[in-house]
């Protein structure tokens, strides 16, 4: 149940930019992932540890939103910190879809 929500809370800040377009309850999702993008960094190595320990489609998952998340201290990581940056640089394209498909997984693994 770990790893869902928290692919969960990563797949709304990856996906905040779309969040307003769903009706009724897009404005408060896109509170929410704001106020959870101040932690960007936080959430995504929590995202990665757990998806570490949880390893499985739900845990790929939150590995892959969690690289997206904390890009900003990958090259701390010594010796595969700069491997790790170019990765989590590409994927960074396809945020707003990483943040989609964390959702949609994390939702489904509760479910």
């Amino acid at each position: 149940m770990i790893v869902e929500i928290t692919n969960i809370i990563a797949g709304l800040i990856l996906a905040m930019g779309i969040l307003p377009s769903i009706p009724a309850v897009g404005k408060s999702l896109e509170k929410v992932a704001k106020w959870l993008g101040r932690f960007q960094t936080i959430i995504g190595i929590i995202a990665i540890i757990v998806g570490i320990l949880y390893f499985g489609l739900q845990g790929i998952v939150a590995i892959i939103a969690g690289l997206v998340l904390a890009m900003g201290i990958l090259t701390s990581i010594p010796a595969v910190g700069k491997s790790l940056e170019k990765v989590a640089k590409w994927l960074g394209r396809f945020q707003t879809i990483i943040g989609i498909i964390a959702i949609i997984i994390g939702i489904w693994g509760l479910i």
